[in-house]
Formats: C-alpha cells, sequence, structure tokens
C-alpha cells in the first residue's frame, strides 16, 4: 500500500476550479462580472507561466466571500460542482483513481484551490483526505483571507511533510500525479511522479527526467 496523491486543476478535471469559481460567481452576480472574470484570466495567465504570486490571486479571488457564512457559500458549490465540475472530470482519472484503490492505496489530494472547491470536488471524486488552501473565519463568516501555509508551488510539500507526520505515513513508494510546472518540487520528491497533460516545461522535464506523460481525456 502506497500514498496517491492528485493535483486537481486541469488533472483530474479538465479545467481549473478556481478560476471557473470566478465565472460562477459573475452570474450569480456577486461580483462585476466583466472586469472580475477579465482579472482572473490575467492572473491564471500569470499561474501558468509560473509568475503567479498565490497570495495577490487569493486576495483577489476571496473578496466576493467576505462576509458570507460558509453555509451559504455551500449552498450554492453544490449546484456549481453537479453542473460545471462534473463534466470536466476525465475518465482516464476515475480510472486510475479506481486503480489504486484496488490496490489499497491511500489517496489525496493536495490542490492550490480553496479548500470548500477541493473538498466538494474531492466528495464527487471519492476522495476522502484533501489538502488545500485554508480560508479564514471570523463570528461564522468568510473574512476574504487565508489562514496557514498556502498550498501552492513548495507550500505543497510543507504541507504534505506536516500532514505526513500528524498520520504517521511516509512517501515511500509514493505516486504523484500533476499538470504544472509548479509542481515540479513535490513532483521530484516522490518515487513515482507521473505527469498529466503536461504544460510545454513540465513536460520538458518530464522528457529529459524519462518520467511518464500521461494523456487524460
Amino acid at each position: 500500500m502506497a500514498l496517491a496523491i492528485f493535483d486537481l486543476d486541469d488533472t483530474l478535471i479538465d479545467g481549473d476550479c478556481a478560476s471557473l469559481w470566478s465565472e460562477h460567481m459573475a452570474e450569480l452576480g456577486w461580483v462585476d462580472g466583466e472586469s472580475f472574470v477579465r482579472k482572473d484570466h490575467e492572473l491564471m495567465a500569470l499561474y501558468a507561466d509560473g509568475k503567479l504570486a498565490m497570495e495577490d490571486y487569493m486576495a483577489f479571488s476571496l473578496s466576493p466571500l467576505v462576509g458570507r457564512s460558509a453555509e451559504e457559500v455551500d449552498f450554492v458549490v453544490g449546484p456549481f460542482i453537479e453542473d460545471v465540475i462534473e463534466p470536466l472530470i476525465h475518465s482516464d482519472a476515475m480510472r486510475c483513481l479506481a486503480r489504486h484503490r484496488e490496490a489499497g492505496d491511500r489517496l489525496l489530494i493536495i490542490s492550490a484551490s480553496a479548500s470548500f472547491l477541493v473538498s466538494a470536488i474531492a466528495e464527487r471524486l471519492g476522495v476522502e483526505e484533501v489538502l488545500a488552501i485554508d480560508l479564514e473565519e471570523q463570528h461564522g463568516h468568510y473574512s476574504g483571507r487565508t489562514r496557514g501555509v498556502l498550498t501552492y508551488r513548495e507550500g505543497k510539500v510543507t504541507r504534505l511533510n506536516a500532514w505526513l507526520e500528524e498520520q504517521g505515513e511516509s512517501l515511500e513508494g509514493a505516486y504523484f500525479y500533476s499538470d504544472s510546472r509548479n509542481d515540479l518540487p513535490l513532483l521530484t520528491l516522490v518515487a513515482n511522479p507521473n505527469t498529466v497533460n503536461p504544460d510545454p516545461a513540465l513536460r520538458a522535464h518530464a522528457e529529459a527526467a524519462g518520467w511518464p506523460i500521461l494523456e487524460w481525456r
């Protein structure tokens, strides 16, 4: 039995849940649609190039949630997952998850998206354990701030190491699946790195290192 770790956005699903959520907030009227979505796309382009300060993106993307309760947000997240995210789940991803379950491996999703989104999508995928960006709440409402180490780039390694210690788990024989150059710190740490529909920088690294390159649809 080994640990099988999965990135979420553009790995298990064909898209980025945070960016899709921004578009959904525009549809809900929670933001000024055109300008908010345009800014989101600009920031996500920086992410794709490995140039995004995640703190900046989270401050921007969480601003519409300030003063809203977790219950209010969760009420609209459910239909969002069903209508927007479920059609984007890769069939190959579901098969891969199933193979690891059959092997008795422990499944973990680690994502640089907000925990309320990642946890809801993981539930749909049948994955119980998640590490994602945690949000601060004050008096039962979101403050618009994050808490703890962000699960982004080296932060994924930091959070994973803390989780491993807490769980009495190890990375012996571990797998990690990701599409992004931003996940190189974690990919280089595991025994079985797998790239999924990799971005150009990650593809070049995978080819040089002899890592598997998976094309999930």
